[in-house]
């Protein structure tokens, strides 16, 4: 069984999309800035940059998403639906499955644990990629269920926005840096989720020495 990846690309001060999204406007005053290292706005990625991007379609069987980057993104997505795997998407309303080309979206009513559930029995050995908006990913770290993070951190500060991690966890979640690859479009940073290390003794604890 693969792994649960959160994967997204945040601004430097934590942003995944700016002020005012709408339908006409998917990351809001943000534009496509967030995304100029997959060739957004005219930019250039490098082959690094190229890399990081395959790498999630290379490595993923199925995705999930939440109902609102559902809503603003099927326009954009065109009609392959642009991720050509199964997608699952978080939401409080039922609706038909729809299949956009290669592209079949599935709407979950159950909560992001059954539609991780749904995903990992679709994608068998690949990975499930939680690929947003920011509540899903804030749902699905505070549950548990995410193996890694890839963050494509992109060097703007936005000011305002939607905040990547903003939902309180009831522990603290510790991270193990895997990868770091650097391009002027954007850091890509692998990290792995870890169990919370120990609470450190106060400096007034007393310590016992086995005899």
């Amino acid at each position: 069984m693969g792994s649960v990846v959160v994967e997204v690309s945040p601004s430097l001060d934590g942003y995944v999309a700016g002020s005012g999204v709408s339908l006409e406007r998917p990351f809001g005053d943000a534009g496509d800035r967030l995304h100029h290292w997959l060739g957004g706005g005219g930019s250039a990625p490098t082959p690094a940059d190229r890399a990081a991007a395959e790498r999630l379609f290379a490595t993923t069987g199925a995705i999930v998403i939440g109902r609102r980057m559902f809503d603003v993104g099927i326009g954009p997505w065109g009609e392959d639906g642009a991720f050509g795997m199964p997608v699952f998407v978080v939401t409080s309303r039922p609706a038909d499955e729809l299949v956009k080309g290669p592209t079949t979206f599935t709407f979950v009513t159950e909560g992001v644990l059954r539609a991780v559930e749904l995903a990992r029995a679709e994608a068998g050995d690949r990975d499930v990629v939680v690929n947003g908006g920011a509540d899903v990913i804030q749902q699905a770290v505070a549950a548990g269920l995410v193996d890694e993070v890839r963050l494509h951190v992109v060097p703007v500060l936005l000011g305002g926005g939607t905040r990547l991690f903003e939902r309180p966890l009831d522990d603290r979640v510790e991270l193990e840096r895997t990868d770091v690859v650097t391009t002027p479009l954007a850091t890509h940073l692998t990290f792995r989720i870890g169990r919370p290390l120990p609470e450190p003794a106060s400096p007034g604890a007393q310590i016992s020495t086995a005899r």
